[in-house]
């Protein structure tokens, strides 16, 4: 006989869905690795195993296996949800020269988890506040920091470099103009062998993009760098 019951649980899924996507709407807006479908599924997955934990072996319990003495701990499920969700939080974390991004965003996984648990076993109320909580901090926390942080970033690109030593040397030209070096890259082209480097600059109000141009004798270019690279 179909257990009419079970449609309690799959509203429990629905709506850990559902703050899962709320959180992972904020994480998404910033243009995080995991968005809304990540945050979504997390939540309805912890909710899946939480039900299972609790509900899943009463067949066992009421005596159905020849009278055996059948005893179960529901938290063990439950408690590797805890450890085995961070497999999803250590593929978002990256270090790159020596610092570190992503664990915002991996915290916010296991913590979504824990919504999706919390709901999993009916605990409703509670379960949709930690998301409003989550979510919240995650909105205020982020905006309070952004503007401490929000920097002007510019693109410097120099093309078909033949010079040896040229990045320390530009490096130094930018130094002494007090601008800030992000980050460095180079290519170079496998037909002349001649390198292209890519420059992320801070510039400070006392300089100008004119100011940078006149640093190089190779062909360039320069303009604004929109993407976020501190957080």
């Amino acid at each position: 006989m179909f257990d009419f019951s079970q449609f309690e649980y799959i509203l429990r899924i629905l709506i850990s869905g559902l703050c899962g996507l709320l959180i992972g709407l904020e994480r998404k807006n910033r243009s995080k690795e995991a968005g809304i479908r990540t945050h979504f599924v997390v939540a309805c997955g912890a909710a899946v195993f939480m039900i299972v934990s609790k509900y899943a072996f009463f067949d066992m319990i009421n005596g159905q296996y020849q009278g055996l003495d059948v005893r179960l701990d529901p938290s063990r499920v439950a408690s590797t949800i805890v450890s085995g969700i961070g497999f999803l939080g250590a593929g978002m974390i990256f270090v790159q020269k020596n610092t570190i991004t992503g664990l915002t965003t991996a915290a916010g996984i296991w913590a979504t988890a824990g919504v999706g648990m919390a709901i999993g076993a009916g605990m409703y109320i509670f379960g949709i506040f930690a998301a409003l909580i989550i979510f919240l901090a995650q909105v205020i926390l982020h905006l309070n920091l952004h503007r401490e942080k929000k920097v002007k970033l510019t693109l410097f690109r120099v093309k078909n470099v033949s010079e040896e030593g040229y990045q320390e040397l530009i490096e130094e030209k930018l130094k002494e103009q007090k601008i800030e070096i992000i980050e460095v890259s180079a290519d170079k082209d496998e037909n002349d062998g001649l390198l292209s480097y890519t420059f992320i600059l801070h510039l400070p109000d006392t300089a100008t993009e004119d100011d940078v141009l006149s640093l190089t004798q190779y062909q360039c270019c320069i303009r604004p760098w929109s993407k976020e690279t501190i957080k």
